[in-house]
């Protein structure tokens, strides 16, 4: 483990500039209140590393389970920290605009406690296979394990991508993998088990059940009435929600057309959102044979209500 001395913020200088140089009102919400977490906690810690950071010995042996909330939130000095956020900020941009903020937020807390599990189970596995207590007491703390889960994310959803790791063009399918590797090579104090857990759980989410099991535990929160809001929406792409007729972030490819229908409908108001969801209701119930889009956020009408008496209903919420 690096050390533990704090030195000039010199770091967290190196990352308030990349912050204002990419504009504040170009983060999302949600990857820059976890920005201003990171660096609340370096400053502030919750405990000290020794006690934030996750091994087997203290999280099992020991039952100390929060470490496994901790660690991924507490950096060991200001470069370790600058790094790992500058890294982040440019993923959490990328994904928080395609998948709302409301499942990235679903999507940064289950990858967070998976990766920190997935981390104890390996090195449980290494102590077992090589009967060497020293990865038992291996002690890990730091968002780097995330960061790699959400690499593998990023790279499935702009598959075929050239991305350059130290310099090296690496197709985005194994960039995750060599990355893994040369980080080991050229920096031996971190770690390659924590880093691979993340990996791991990227790939549960991308060629596993994992997003399946996330997607049927938010429909059944969704369905008991917890989150059962007119505005609550729900896509194929992620679980978000708009606030005050705030639509969220969304990124579109050079050239691309808003469409009423689509996904993703980029600046259209509360009101032709709620257009475009009636008609394809309508459709879904069968008055054309041909299959259109889903509606926007997917959208889905109550099966009792008429386009006019949802229109009435959104009316008199406009008015009171």
């Amino acid at each position: 483990m690096r050390s533990r001395h704090r030195g000039s913020h010199l770091g967290l200088l190196f990352l308030a500039s990349q912050l204002f140089q990419v504009g504040l009102d170009n983060i999302p919400p949600v990857t820059l209140a976890v920005l201003g977490l990171n660096v609340y906690l370096y400053l502030f810690p919750a405990a000290p590393l020794m006690k934030a950071c996750v091994s087997v010995q203290q999280a099992y042996w020991f039952g100390d389970w929060p470490r496994l909330l901790l660690s991924p939130l507490h950096h060991v000095d200001d470069w370790h920290l600058y790094f790992n956020m500058a890294s982040f900020l440019w993923k959490g941009i990328r994904l928080e605009r395609r998948l709302g903020g409301a499942w990235f937020v679903y999507l940064l807390s289950v990858f967070s406690l998976l990766t920190g599990l997935v981390y104890l189970l390996l090195e449980a596995a290494l102590t077992e296979l090589t009967q060497d207590q020293s990865y038992s007491l291996t002690c890990a703390v730091g968002f780097s394990g995330v960061l790699f889960a959400l690499k593998v994310l990023s790279n499935h959803y702009h598959p075929g991508q050239v991305t350059y790791v130290m310099g090296l063009p690496v197709s985005s399918r194994y960039a995750s993998w060599v990355e893994l590797i040369l980080i080991h090579i050229t920096s031996p104090g971190t770690s390659f088990i924590g880093h691979l857990a993340g990996i791991l759980v990227g790939l549960l989410y991308t060629v596993g059940p994992l997003k399946a099991i996330m997607k049927n535990c938010a429909d059944f929160v969704t369905s008991n009435g917890y989150n059962s809001r007119p505005n609550a929406y729900y896509s194929s792409s992620g679980y978000s929600g708009v606030h005050g007729g705030h639509s969220g972030y969304h990124q579109y490819a050079p050239g691309y057309t808003t469409d009423p229908t689509a996904t993703y409908t980029g600046g259209l108001t509360e009101e032709e959102q709620l257009e475009a969801a009636i008609r394809n209701s309508l459709n879904d119930r069968g008055q054309t044979n041909q299959r259109r889009a889903p509606p926007p956020y997917g959208f889905h009408l109550p099966e009792e209500e008429t386009a006019e008496e949802i229109r009435l209903r959104r009316l008199r919420r406009f008015d009171s």
